[in-house]
């Protein structure tokens, strides 16, 4: 029998404006100690050198972080001209410089290029795991790996402010984007090298800027606490559901919600319909609210719906909320 982890059973998300320097781990672990929390994991690492939002996830909230590290992201960064460093970023050697002779016009023509689809390489210096251990434990050693080519999608990428040779930019991405190797692949396209000086990510998903707070402000909350008061610090989490925002909402009733909690399909109400493949968010009347239990996913026919015809699609449990 396993050992239960200690720690309250507090489920939420917390949405954390990084601070630059300390790993996205480090400031993870710092987090659950504050708020005693027996679980807690975040929503993909920002390296050291960035700061901004960084959604971590509580308790059972922990189960739909995978949606977050999905979701599209903003970033702000500064980008330096004439310079290649190792790590794409300041916290490299420099391997290459070259003078600057491109204008405004052209860095903003060339910026527009990197919008849409496109494939890209993953840094050496990304946590990007290869044989169980991330990218950036070979690169320190020297070794560099073969890395496949991943799609991305930059929505868009607006050139804020040139004053060469620093360029301002804010980037909307896919998932699986590196800013540090589209900032280096654009300086190479400029023919003068390019390198990450700051990077400051803005938004996750639909995640408002404004509900960020410091972890200078969380540190301050809990010292003013006394002991085993949490309230005003589980005031500043965000529901769970709000990973899963994008996902079409169906709730159901008390049989439905039986079978939800025992990994059983659940049928559609007379007046909705699922589609097969579709992930939901799922919800239960309780008390005269709706409580949220979980995300399914349609399929047709489930065999515990022994008379369901051909064509029926039900909604199967994919991650269930244990309360």
């Amino acid at each position: 029998m396993g050992r239960r982890r200690k720690g309250r059973a507090i489920n939420g998300i917390l949405l954390l404006d990084k601070p630059t320097g300390g790993s996205s781990n480090h400031i993870l672990q710092q987090v659950r100690g504050l708020y005693k929390a027996a679980k807690a994991g975040h929503t993909g690492a920002l390296d050291p050198l960035a700061s901004g939002m960084l959604p971590i996830c509580l308790g059972e909230a922990t189960k739909f972080s995978q949606f977050l590290l999905e979701a599209d992201k903003t970033y702000e960064v500064t980008m330096h001209l004439g310079v290649r460093t190792s790590t794409s970023d300041a916290d490299g050697d420099v391997v290459e410089e070259k003078p600057v002779t491109v204008d405004e016009h052209a860095v903003v023509e060339v910026c527009k290029q990197f919008e849409g689809k496109s494939k890209q390489i993953p840094s050496m210096f990304s946590a990007l795991k290869y044989q169980g251990k991330p990218l950036y434990h070979y690169a320190r050693q020297g070794i560099t790996v073969e890395r496949e080519a991943r799609d991305i999608t930059i929505y868009s990428l607006d050139v804020l402010h040139v004053a060469l040779p620093d360029v301002q930019m804010r980037v909307r991405c896919s998932k699986g984007t590196y800013i540090r190797s589209l900032v280096d692949d654009i300086g190479q396209q400029l023919g003068c090298g390019a390198y990450v000086t700051r990077l400051h990510r803005t938004e996750v998903a639909s995640y408002p800027t404004e509900k960020m707070v410091s972890l200078e402000d969380v540190i301050a909350l809990e010292a003013s606490l006394e002991e085993d008061q949490f309230t005003p610090l589980d005031d500043l989490l965000l529901p769970m559901d709000t990973a899963v925002l994008s996902l079409t909402a169906v709730v159901i009733d008390d049989l439905g919600l039986h079978r939800f909690e025992h990994g059983q399909s659940v049928a559609p109400s007379p007046d909705e319909s699922f589609k097969q493949g579709q992930m939901y968010r799922v919800y239960a009347e309780q008390d005269g609210a709706q409580l949220f239990i979980g995300v399914g996913e349609g399929v047709v026919a489930p065999k515990d719906q022994p008379r369901a015809g051909k064509n029926d699609v039900f909604v199967s449990p994919k991650r269930r909320v244990m309360y």
